[in-house]
């Protein structure tokens, strides 16, 4: 693979490292005029995205078997965004509609969670092992480049946590940050689809 694409790749997990744990933050931000910001919505957020993140390694490793390209990694990329825009359009009317029907905020916010964040987060956790596969043409090297693509989504989960929860929050409305975060994904996965055509084909 041409140094451009590993590049593309690693940017790619790394953004999804980072995409991850905005979400995971402002899930709180969000469930909490409707259910509050107890431990017991904080326990439903943590347990879906645990889940959800579980689902997505599994898929994203079993389609890693069946010709992998950068195109699709690109693809997985541009999905994810695509599956968080429902939390901007129609969050608000999940919330008050589940609100009214179950009284009990430890399944309310469980329930929620799954509704709005299960989806973005487990096409999310696709990239890592999928990521790990394209990377994986040396069988020597398969242990460096995998080694070195976890560090590069760790270090983005990080960067996300940090900056979202410190300075994100602070400067935009929470529709604002999802809507910027979507673009980015997109010029990135568009980016990588255009990546996808130099060097050696897909």
């Amino acid at each position: 693979m041409p140094s451009a694409q590993r590049l593309i790749v690693y940017l790619v997990a790394g953004w999804s490292g980072y995409y991850v744990m905005a979400i995971e933050l402002l899930s709180g931000r969000i469930l909490a005029p409707n259910f509050g910001n107890s431990i017991y919505v904080w326990g439903g957020i943590i347990t879906v995205f645990m889940i959800a993140l579980s689902v997505g390694y599994l898929v994203g490793g079993q389609l890693s078997l069946f010709v992998p390209t950068q195109r699709k990694l690109a693809g997985l990329l541009l999905a994810a965004a695509a599956a968080t825009l429902p939390i901007v359009i129609i969050g608000d009317s999940v919330l008050d509609w589940l609100f009214n029907r179950v009284h009990d905020p430890r399944y309310a916010s469980l329930i929620a969670s799954s509704t709005l964040f299960f989806v973005p987060t487990a096409v999310s956790g696709m990239v890592s092992p999928y990521a790990v596969r394209l990377l994986s043409t040396d069988l020597q090297a398969t242990g460096r480049s995998a080694g070195l693509l976890f560090f590069v989504s760790t270090f983005g989960s990080a960067a996300g946590t940090i900056l979202t929860s410190f300075y994100m929050v602070l400067w935009f409305e929470i529709n604002q940050i999802f809507l910027g975060m979507m673009a980015i994904s997109m010029l990135l996965g568009i980016t990588a689809l255009v990546f996808s055509h130099a060097g050696t084909p897909d």
